[in-house]
């Protein structure tokens, strides 16, 4: 039997020693809006650098998804609070030092600006669609016009939305396994990768595959480098760092993350992926299916885990 010594006297139910607040909701939010940001990301920078034709699935067809994806992920977050009734109080101030209220005004604005851009298509999902109303076409017209603007805003959005759901977990100080500079970035990163399988795997255009898949091995290779830098940075701190790290280093949490999240949804799909370039005829769908449950498990193992990390008072 283990034996832990607590000389602070705290008592806080579902915060100390672990964290038990944070369930199955937010690691599905966390994926869903890191999926999101990594298809408006790739839409917006096609459009700026004009290969709309070239690229018709990652402009056009992809960001179809992205309003339903938000929407549920709000829903995710909705279910999780605690208080409901008073979500909206989130939009009742700005705090600048506060990670929620930057996740909450970013997806105040590009929840509308991805409804903008899927209705900026719609006439040509769907061309016989006659509009009863002269003010909808007019609205439509202006959006299609606007394009370029849009996506330099949502391009910007789309980027803070990706770091942002690192940095949600990157602020709680309390839980070592989150305090790490590095979480934005790899899931941001992270977000990207999921965003091009979405789009590689609707994508009926083997040289548009061909560009994604290429993005994609440069993605896996960053994020493989991120994680590396986490677990190597966190392995030469400090005493509660090395037990964090050590959840992936023969703890509880090992099989599910290289198996899972290294092994199963980033390197066996980049050598897909190459095998792919290489002229091997590969069904996009395995590797776009695995990097999707990748992210998903490497959510819920990175929020998971983090609870149960804490520093000893």
């Amino acid at each position: 039997m283990r034996e832990e010594l607590f000389i602070s006297g705290r008592d806080i139910p579902n915060i100390d020693p672990f964290l038990h607040i944070w369930h199955w909701q937010i690691p599905i939010y966390l994926f869903l809006g890191g999926l999101a940001a990594g298809i408006l990301f790739f839409a917006s920078l096609f459009t700026i650098i004009g290969k709309e034709k070239e690229m018709p699935a990652t402009v056009k067809w992809g960001p179809f998804f992205v309003p339903g994806a938000l929407v549920l992920g709000l829903f995710m977050l909705f279910l999780d609070l605690k208080h409901q009734m008073y979500f909206w109080r989130l939009y009742t101030t700005i705090r600048m030092d506060s990670p929620m209220s930057w996740g909450a005004w970013v997806l105040m604005f590009i929840t509308p600006l991805s409804f903008v851009w899927v209705a900026s298509y719609i006439k040509e999902l769907i061309p016989e669609w006659n509009w009863k109303y002269k003010w909808i076409e007019e609205s439509l017209e202006w959006f299609r016009n606007s394009r370029t603007p849009i996506a330099w805003i949502m391009m910007a959005l789309a980027v803070v939305l990706g770091i942002y759901t690192g940095i949600l977990l990157s602020t709680f100080n309390a839980r070592p396994l989150w305090n790490n500079a590095i979480l934005g970035p790899l899931f941001m990163v992270s977000g990207m990768s999921t965003g091009i399988a979405t789009v590689m795997w609707i994508s009926k255009s083997h040289s548009e595959r061909k560009i994604l898949g290429q993005i994609d091995i440069l993605l896996i290779v960053v994020e493989l480098f991120f994680i590396t830098h986490m677990l190597m940075g966190m392995r030469a701190g400090s005493e509660v760092m090395i037990q964090a790290a050590d959840l992936f280093l023969g703890g509880q949490f090992t099989v599910s993350f290289w198996v899972f999240v290294i092994i199963l949804g980033l390197l066996f799909p980049a050598i897909l992926e190459v095998l792919e370039l290489r002229g091997y005829k590969i069904p996009i769908a395995i590797p776009a299916v695995l990097i999707l449950i990748g992210g998903l498990v490497f959510r819920f193992v990175m929020v998971e885990a983090g609870q149960i990390t804490r520093y000893l008072y």
